[in-house]
């Protein structure tokens, strides 16, 4: 066989030869290339996030706005619903006025003791509703005695200021009345005002006065009377 016989075999497997290798050399290079890198994602937490280090939230220290607390302006009342509180109060009472169908007259009577305990259950922080029991004496110019134990409902409203509170109440009931070998039972109403001062969560202390009101109604009503007592006392309160 001659060259020019194999001549146009040659240039066919050259041709494929170099074909072969351009394809194989393509691959290559295509498998060697890196997809690119994706974006990475910012850190939580980072200082262009939620203003926080990683793991703190958005309450944290990376540049951000501290956090308010909503609760900041309120402030906790002093009483609620269900609190307590017993008082105990000895003091003075001192007659005033007594009047009558014929106008107002003398009650020879002197400045008392008197002394009370009363119990108070709160319904919401100023409003209290409980109970009154006290007693008084007074003695005469005729060296007797004049006895009364009134008791009652007593309802209350109370300011608070600072450490200082300011309870205002009125008690409703009746009182048995004592002098000599009389007696009488009727009605009792007293408006009272008291400041306390909160020594502790438990006790306070201060002044309490009350002014009664003591009618006395007869069969005659020409006999009726009407009398009329300031007392001032010092007073302890137990808060429960």
């Amino acid at each position: 066989m001659t060259y020019r016989n194999i001549r146009p075999i040659l240039s066919i497997f050259f041709t494929l030869s170099f074909l072969a290798l351009s394809s194989r050399a393509l691959v290559a290079q295509t498998t060697d290339q890196k997809p690119p890198a994706a974006p990475e994602a910012p850190q939580e937490g980072s200082g262009a996030g939620d203003g926080g280090t990683a793991g703190s939230g958005n309450g944290g220290t990376g540049g951000g706005a501290p956090i308010q607390s909503d609760w900041s302006g309120v402030r906790p009342s002093l009483y609620n619903k269900g609190d307590q509180t017993f008082v105990i109060s000895l003091g003075t009472i001192i007659p005033t006025v007594f009047f009558g169908s014929s106008g107002t007259f003398s009650s020879n009577l002197n400045v008392g003791g008197t002394g009370y305990l009363n119990y108070n259950y709160f319904i919401n922080s100023n409003v209290s509703l409980g109970g009154e029991v006290g007693g008084m004496f007074a003695g005469t110019l005729g060296k007797n005695m004049l006895y009364m134990i009134p008791f009652g409902f007593r309802a209350t409203y109370q300011f608070i200021a600072g450490r200082f509170e300011f309870p205002l109440s009125l008690t409703v009931g009746a009182a048995s009345e004592g002098y000599l070998n009389e007696g009488y039972f009727g009605l009792f109403l007293k408006p009272s005002a008291a400041v306390y001062w909160r020594f502790s969560p438990e006790w306070s202390f201060g002044l309490s006065t009350g002014w009664w009101w003591v009618p006395q109604w007869l069969s005659d009503s020409s006999q009726n009377t009407y009398g009329n007592f300031l007392d001032i006392s010092l007073a302890a309160r137990y808060h429960f």
